[in-house]
Formats: structure tokens, sequence, C-alpha cells
């Protein structure tokens, strides 16, 4: 380990070999940091948090501290958060409630730019990418591959699915499907994430296949009732469409259309 000489580190933390704990920073009893890992200067981590390896975290980040909830009442809840993920300057994150789980989870390999706020009981999946300056309120779930853009709001129990892209200063308030772009206050689709699919690997038959599925969803004057039956009785049954699909019928908040 190479701690500096500044940094107050408590002595029930548990941290692992080949860890780097810049100056000033402050990490408190619950600790548990895995290898690899790197602290900036004056990085803050409390309650019940977990920091997996490789993970770098840059100055004035405080993890871990205690929900925005006037429910919680100081009973241990928990703020985990995977390997190889950059947290850049001033992001906050906050531990879970009782209400919702009690754990806060950011994945593995996520992006988390400047000034972000992951609040408690969300749900980051791996290799999300979040912009400067997102305010994030309780419960929210956001899906692998996903990104979101800067200076945007995401309502309390919202969702946002696998490889949608979020444009920034928008204000999300019902569930983003799949494969979505969207932007605006209040946040509207526009389409389908074409080119992050590419990037991803995605074959040109299922964008087409995903394209098809948002043009009834987007485009035929139907319901979401009536694009979703239609989806299912003319377009293929891809893993790409069964999941947006279910995606839709399970959302308790409807999704922004």
């Amino acid at each position: 380990m190479n701690i500096h000489n500044t940094a107050i580190v408590h002595p029930d933390a548990q941290i692992e070999a080949d860890v780097t704990i810049g100056p000033y920073c402050i990490i408190g009893e619950h600790i548990i940091i895995h290898s690899g890992t790197i602290l900036e200067a004056q990085v803050f981590l409390d309650g019940w948090t977990e920091i997996g390896k490789n993970c770098h975290i840059y100055p004035f980040a405080s993890l871990g501290t205690a929900p925005q909830d006037l429910k919680y009442q100081g009973e241990k809840t928990e703020l985990k958060i995977g390997q190889g993920t950059v947290i850049r300057e001033s992001v906050t994150a906050h531990r879970g409630t009782r209400g919702g789980g009690g754990i806060t989870l950011i994945g593995d390999n996520c992006l988390i730019m400047a000034y972000a706020h992951v609040a408690h009981d969300c749900k980051i999946g791996n290799q999300v990418i979040l912009a400067n300056a997102i305010a994030m309120a309780g419960h929210v779930t956001i899906e692998d591959h996903a990104s979101v853009g800067g200076l945007t709001a995401i309502h309390q129990f919202t969702k946002i699915g696998s490889y949608a892209y979020i444009g920034g200063a928008s204000a999300v308030s019902k569930d983003v499907p799949p494969y979505a772009m969207a932007a605006g206050n209040r946040a509207k689709m526009y389409g389908v994430n074409s080119i992050g699919l590419q990037r991803k690997g995605f074959s040109a038959e299922s964008i087409e296949q995903i394209k098809k599925a948002y043009r009834k969803l987007l485009s035929s004057h139907l319901n979401v009732t009536q694009a979703l039956a239609q989806i299912e009785a003319e377009i293929g049954k891809s893993p790409e469409v069964n999941y947006l699909v279910d995606f839709i019928k399970n959302s308790s908040r409807g999704i922004c259309t």
C-alpha cells in the first residue's frame, strides 16, 4: 500500500495490497478497498462502503455518506462500487436506505464524471457513462451500457434501459426503454441509438429489427399496448426485441414517448 502520511485511515478499514491513498484522504471504519484502486487527494469515504479492484477516484469525491432521506435513522446500509470504475472530481454517492433494499450499487467499468450525484438505493449497471453534474434522485435504475448527458435530472424510481442514450440538460421523469435516444424537458424519445449500437458490435440485422420495433412505438399512431402487440406479432423474436418488449411491459412509471 502507498498511503500518504497526511491521510486519515481508520485502523479497522480493510485495505488490500497495491492500493494508493493520496494526501488528505479520510477513510472511515467500515470501508473496504480492493487491490489496485487509486484515491487521489482529499477523497472522503464513509459508512459501509466497498470499492472494487482497479478503480480510480479523483479529488473531493464523497462516497458512502448518509442518504438524503428523512426516513433514514442511521441504520446500517451500504454503497458498493464494482471494479475498474472511474469517479471524477466532486462526485457524491450515498448509501442505501432500508426501504430501498439497503444498498446503492455502481457496477464495473463505469465513468462517472465531475459533480454527478448518485442518490440512495440507485442501481447503476456495468459500463455506464454519467456525464458532468447529473442529478439523480433515489431508487433510479440505469442498466448496462447506457449513457446520460450532463446536467440531466432523473426522477426517483425511474429506469433507463441498456444502451439508451440521454441527451444533455434533460429532465427524465418516465422510463427510457433500451436502445433509445431521448432528450428534453420532459424527455421524449427521438429514435434508436444506432451509432452507439454499432460501436458496441450489434449486427446490422439486430439494429434493423430494433428500428422496426421503434417505428411501431413512435410512428404508427398506435398506443403502447397496441404497438407492443404488433411488435410481438410481426417482428422476429430476437433477444433484443424480446428485451425491449419485456422492459416496456414491466415499466411501473410508463415510458417516455
